[in-house]
Formats: C-alpha cells, structure tokens, sequence
C-alpha cells in the first residue's frame, strides 16, 4: 500500500510536469490526484473559457479529457507517452465555477494503454453534472524524451 508522502511526491512531480506544458498553464490546470491507474485535473472556469452562449468551450472540454487520460495512462506505462487518439462525447453544456475530469486505465500492456475519462462541470454548492465522456490510448514514446514526438504527458 501506497503512503501518504510516497503519493504526495507522485502528485507533485506530476503536477510539475503539468506545469511544464504551455497551454495547460494558460487555462489554469492543475492535478489533484493521481495514482493507482488513475488521474484527476481540475481547472477553474473563468470567462476566458467558454464559447460565445457562455458555456465552457469544448476544446477546453476536450483538453481536459486529452490530458487526463494520458496522466491516468501514465501511471501504467510511465512518464514518457503521448496520446495515441482518443474520442469525446459532450453530454451537455458545461457551466458553473469548476471543471473536473477524472480517467482510470482500462487496460494496459507494454506497448499502450487504454483510458476512459468522465468530465464534470460543478456549481456553486459542489454538486456535479456530467458533461462529457472520452476514451483514449497513449504510448510509450520510441527514443529518449526531446527527440521526435514530445511527451504531453509527463
């Protein structure tokens, strides 16, 4: 079992590698779990993120899933992935003060691992409302991190 210090040092070498990745600073996004074949990334909806009927943007939506899924995917095949595709439904629109997407692995082997991703929206009083479900595979990056493809993930 798992301590509380060994994934806290997991969650903060994660969330550092959140931060090293652009656009994930530029919506505001941050890991709150992560562990056991499965991850959960929060961002605070701001107006900077919705689309122009005032809900949040389904690329926003979309990012969200991406990344989480490939975090989740992370914790079974390790820090060098990148997204291999994945899919979206939009359930619907998403509004209120938080997105919240969780994925978990669905099975994972050597050379990819499957994810699944719910996305949430939640209101002012913490209650949620599902908005979106993805499912996706990453893999392992072929060569040294820096060449080729980079990592998105961690």
């Amino acid at each position: 079992m798992r301590g509380k210090e060994e994934a806290a040092l997991e969650l903060a070498a994660a969330q550092k590698a959140l931060e090293g990745q652009p656009f994930s600073r530029l919506v505001g996004a941050r890991l709150t779990e992560i562990g056991a074949g499965g991850a959960t990334l929060e961002i605070d909806i701001r107006d900077e993120l919705l689309q122009q009927h005032g809900f949040v943007h389904g690329g926003v939506l979309s990012y969200a899933a991406d990344n989480t899924l490939t975090f989740a995917a992370a914790t079974a095949l390790g820090p060098a992935i990148v997204t291999g595709g994945f899919s979206i439904q939009y359930l619907r629109p998403a509004r209120g003060r938080l997105l919240r997407a969780r994925a978990e692995v669905v099975q994972a082997g050597r050379r990819q691992a499957v994810c699944r991703c719910e996305v949430v929206a939640v209101d002012e009083e913490g209650a949620e409302s599902m908005c979106a479900v993805a499912q996706g595979t990453a893999m392992p990056l072929n060569g040294p991190p820096g060449e080729g493809a980079r990592s998105r993930a961690m």
